[in-house]
């Protein structure tokens, strides 16, 4: 019997592995990095791996103070494995596979925990694959697993840190609570406090409600555990601020931190009740599920604390404690942005799958949740057939043609077939009353998303970042004497990062002429790979073609030395800028770079 429940479980979890890695994993190289955080993440973590400096992150030059090492550490670990640049040629898999691994391993803790303590009524097969599914294929997640920042490794880490604490409070075996404390001292380590204290939100509302809390405390061993954790994440704060002192400080834990937490910043104010809609499009396409998930965990838990309760089967109660931790910490926030709400989609997977195993029979609730889905499927289809009216109000000025590219592509084409089979598909399941009609469904959308997903990252692709890489390699190809390399208008942080060069970064503005002008004399910096020779007689521009028609830009002589989109690279004389600028500044302009945050990465 324990080798045929060893059996089943090795097979759940290939299933979860296989679908996880097609999801995550599959294609991760195929396509560059994306504009705007994404390279800042890859450039810091590829200047520890070339420079030997794994303390301190840096980026074009700059301290990057934005979030804590481990992300860092992860890809520069992955950059400097051996012929990196053979089988990662666009740096790309080595910047995302921390991402991606930290939630192909939640998704796995997951699935293994609902199968190893599967809850009230539960048909132990299908519900670990559902509930790990519903993280999986969640839109936020598809993206920010395939994404060179922190979001998702700090999701990943805190995730498995969570499960693990209520596997060790509801376990009767005696071993030690060590797990749970790293995985959370990694998650200190992905993007800071924040992490400590979401797991101190979700797990001390749960204890709160539990009658034996303190033996449920005993068990993860607070003292001791805390020790761990502290011991494992600590260290690299206290060394960066020996080392660093106040501008570690004032970064890291006054803005990154503590101003994001209490202020609005970069203009990314919302109302208290932003994530309450955001969760709305995280469960997409099965978003009715979540909020049945959720009664029926309510209900289950009221019922429950009339009675003596298994303390085995409070999986769906803590998930609801770790939702509600992000849902409410998050809504206080003054800056609020849709990754925040990556950390509440591991419990809403397991709340939409409570919703599975309650809907097994058919009833009124069965036949209302799967009427709404259904009409959600057909709004989807809808869309997709009326698409000539949104493609057409698309104005992204880095891909003026997207809309026509995205029709003649045939993207848009399999996307109405996709839907409008998807659709049919739930309708002939319901009619037949499929009692695993989510599993199908789901696995219909694995197949779907895979179809579907690629063409459209690697059209993204050609039209954004490819005009930005072809210029990257010519500035290598034809940079004289260490020329200095400035960015106007449109501002990317890859640009740096595939030419490998100190980039200087300005608005097209008038003041944004004078500035490139003074910071050249006063902002000199270099890095491990890049020393410009602020001396040499010309500098290198690349400039977009909407602030090359910019008067004050389009009258300094200059030299054309490529176009790859709409980009510019143009080579222009150190004394013509000088001149121009001081022209502007004659004519009552003046330089404000001293007075902002140049760069702030």
């Amino acid at each position: 019997m324990i080798l045929l429940k060893s059996k089943k479980r090795l097979i759940t979890l290939l299933i979860v592995l296989i679908c996880g890695i097609i999801i995550f994993i599959l294609d991760l190289g195929i396509t560059g990095l994306v504009d705007e955080t994404p390279p800042l993440f890859a450039a810091a973590g590829r200047a520890m791996s070339k420079s030997g400096d794994w303390l301190t992150p840096k980026v074009n030059g700059i301290l990057r103070f934005d979030k804590p090492p481990l992300i860092y550490w992860l890809m520069g670990f992955f950059y400097s494995l051996p012929k990196n640049e053979i089988w990662d040629n666009l740096g790309t898999i080595s910047a995302r596979l921390p991402s991606a691994l930290g939630s192909l391993l939640l998704m796995l803790m997951i699935g293994d925990t609902l199968f190893c303590w599967p809850q009230r009524g539960d048909r132990q097969f299908f519900t670990p694959i559902v509930a790990s599914l519903g993280f999986a294929l969640s839109p936020f997640i598809i993206i920010w697993s395939r994404a060179a920042v922190s979001d998702a490794l700090l999701t990943g880490t805190l995730g498995i840190s969570l499960l693990l604490f209520w596997r060790r409070m509801v376990s009767e075996n005696k071993d030690q609570c060590i797990s749970a404390w790293v995985f959370l001292g990694f998650a200190i380590l992905s993007k800071g406090p924040v992490a400590f204290v979401l797991a101190a939100l979700t797990i001390t509302s749960f204890l709160i409600i539990q009658n034996d809390w303190k033996t449920l405390l005993h068990k993860i061993n607070p003292k001791k555990g805390f020790l761990i954790t502290i011991l494992l994440s600590l260290p690299w704060y206290v060394l960066e601020l020996i080392k660093e002192g106040k501008p570690f400080w004032d970064n890291f834990f006054g803005y990154h931190n503590f101003q994001r937490y209490t202020s609005v910043v970069n203009n990314h104010a919302e109302p208290l009740w932003f994530f309450l809609y955001i969760m709305i499009f995280a469960s997409l396409p099965f978003t009715p599920f979540l909020y049945y998930g959720i009664f029926k965990t309510i209900k289950d838990f009221l019922k429950s604390s009339k009675d003596i309760c298994d303390v085995s089967e409070t999986l769906h109660t803590y998930s609801l404690c770790w939702f509600l931790s992000v849902l409410i910490f998050f809504s206080i926030s003054a800056t609020k942005l849709p990754s925040y709400w990556l950390p509440a989609i591991p419990a809403a997977s397991i709340l939409i799958s409570n919703s599975f195993i309650s809907l097994k029979k058919s009833n009124k609730s069965y036949s209302y949740l799967w009427i709404f889905n259904i009409l959600i499927l057909f709004g989807l289809s809808t869309a997709f057939f009326f698409s000539n009216i949104w493609l057409s109000s698309i104005n992204d000025p880095e891909m003026p043609n997207l809309g026509s590219e995205l029709i003649s592509s045939g993207i848009i084409f399999k996307a109405k077939l996709f839907f409008s089979s998807f659709t049919l598909l739930a309708i002939i399941l319901f009619s037949f009353k499929s009692n695993n009609i989510f599993l199908y469904l789901q696995i219909s959308l694995l197949i779907g998303q895979s179809l579907l997903m690629p063409p459209i990252r690697k059209l993204a692709d050609t039209s954004r970042q490819l005009p930005l890489r072809n210029i990257s390699r010519l500035i290598s190809d034809i940079r004289e004497g260490n020329e200095t390399l400035a960015m106007i208008g449109i501002r990317k942080p890859s640009l740096h990062y595939y030419s490998g060069q100190i980039v200087f970064y300005e608005p097209n503005t008038k003041e944004g002429l004078i500035n490139l002008s003074d910071r050249l004399n006063n902002d000199r910096r270099e890095n491990y790979e890049d020393q410009p020779d602020y001396e040499y007689k010309s500098l290198l521009l690349v400039i977009d073609e909407y602030s090359a028609h910019e008067q004050h830009w389009s009258n300094i002589n200059h030299q054309k030395l490529g176009e790859y989109g709409i980009y510019n690279l143009w080579r222009i004389q150190k004394s013509d800028l000088n001149k121009y600028s001081e022209f502007l500044i004659n004519s009552g302009y003046k330089a404000n770079w001293k007075n902002r945050k140049v760069e702030k990465f």
